[in-house]
């Protein structure tokens, strides 16, 4: 979904804005039913590398209370970058210490307070503003960001960890196409980066089509300053690149590999651009 939000005059690059703030509150339902279910068993299952149920659980709540505390509270407080330290090597380091942290936390006691601040961090998000500044998102390549792009980034990150919860635990992908159209959207916002580095005539478009209900189809243009993906649609693509969804938002978190999500893509045009555009990522990795 879009709101009818304005891009100042130097983000216009990044499309059409996208409102996620009313699937804040289904999202966290979904992540409590989904973990009140668990069976004991169930937390110590591993859900991404290194990390249990339990982690990324204790993770997600780590998120929830990094938000409200630096952006509701105007706490300013907290861990700094060591020297030398990238971005990647902060957040990686960070998340680990915070998960280390809350292994001592029963799942109950963890699932408790999911559910209370989970709660307060939804009341956060549905009152956000839209046009002001906020976090860098460094996969979309803009800081600061405007809020929506920010606050839709929050929630792929909420949404793709509950899907990593149900993969561990042997269920498949939440097909809901109100969230994941959302998460697609989001996520391909990060191809003007990902191509920032490929030559093109200026007008060059590529397009990027994600089957199902959920799926659409995303067009990023060659200008003479940047790929963007506010230029208007031609229809006579250079290259296409057609992905079902779970390749595509598996691509999109390094889930899949390129490679592979190439394997599974059906591509039309310049096989080299649709490759480009197949080196997307929409996290911090």
């Amino acid at each position: 979904m879009t709101v009818s939000s304005q891009l100042s005059p130097g983000q216009s690059w990044l499309g059409s804005p996208i409102d996620a703030r009313p699937l804040f509150a289904p999202e966290q339902a979904a992540l409590m039913e989904t973990l009140r279910r668990l069976e004991p068993a169930d937390w110590r299952k591993e859900a991404v590398p290194g990390w249990t149920v339990h982690d990324l659980a204790a993770h997600i709540l780590g998120d929830f209370y990094g938000r409200l505390s630096r952006d509701r509270d105007g706490h300013q407080d907290g861990p700094t970058f060591a020297p030398g330290e990238t971005l990647e090597a902060f957040i990686h380091r960070i998340n680990q210490e915070w998960v280390d942290t809350y292994r001592r936390v029963s799942p109950a006691a963890l699932t408790d307070t999911l559910d209370l601040i989970g709660g307060q961090a939804v009341r956060f998000y549905e009152t956000t503003d839209p046009d002001k500044p906020s976090l860098g998102v460094s996969w979309a390549g803009v800081d600061p960001a405007p809020r929506w792009l920010d606050s839709a980034r929050d929630f792929t990150e909420f949404w793709a960890h509950r899907q990593q919860i149900r993969h561990a635990i042997g269920q498949g992908t939440d097909p809901d196409p109100r969230l994941l159209s959302v998460v697609l959207d989001t996520f391909m916002r990060a191809l003007p980066r990902t191509l920032r580095d490929t030559p093109a005539p200026v007008g060059t478009q590529i397009q990027v089509h994600v089957d199902g209900p959920a799926g659409g189809t995303w067009t990023t243009t060659a200008t003479e300053s940047r790929w963007c993906m506010a230029e208007p649609d031609t229809g006579r693509p250079a290259a296409r690149v057609s992905l079902d969804a779970e390749v595509a938002w598996q691509l999109c978190t390094r889930g899949v590999e390129p490679a592979a999500a190439l394997a599974h893509a059906r591509i039309d045009g310049d096989y080299e651009l649709a490759e480009a555009a197949c080196q997307i990522v929409s996290i911090i990795y």
